[in-house]
């Protein structure tokens, strides 16, 4: 395994954790839901999407680029699983299932 693409993996999900995990932490603090760290973490979502797309992408990028079909597969599987709920969650595993099942049979 490519020490690279391990290191890309623990600051990706680093970056996820502390997109999910300390608002979290930081929210019980505040007595409004409406406030500032309700509106900070309904942004974390995309922030979470982002973050996968990014992880996804960088490794196909280098040394030299590959075929981006899983991560068209996994981006367009993940919008289409957000529209009809809009849950974050549930986007974001069908994306990264999608994303998964199209890199395995690609491979």
């Amino acid at each position: 395994m490519n020490l690279d693409l391990v290191v890309l993996a623990v600051l990706a999900g680093a970056a996820n954790w502390g997109f999910r995990a300390l608002p979290t932490l930081l929210m019980r603090r505040e007595p409004h839901p409406g406030g500032m760290m309700a509106r900070f973490l309904a942004a974390t979502g995309p922030a979470a999407i982002a973050t996968l797309v990014v992880a996804s992408v960088l490794p196909q990028l280098h040394p030299v680029p590959r075929a981006l079909i899983p991560l068209a597969a996994g981006a367009a599987a993940t919008v289409l699983a957000f529209l009809p709920r809009r849950s974050v969650a549930a986007a974001t595993l069908i994306g990264a299932t999608v994303y998964g099942l199209a890199f395995g049979l690609l491979a």
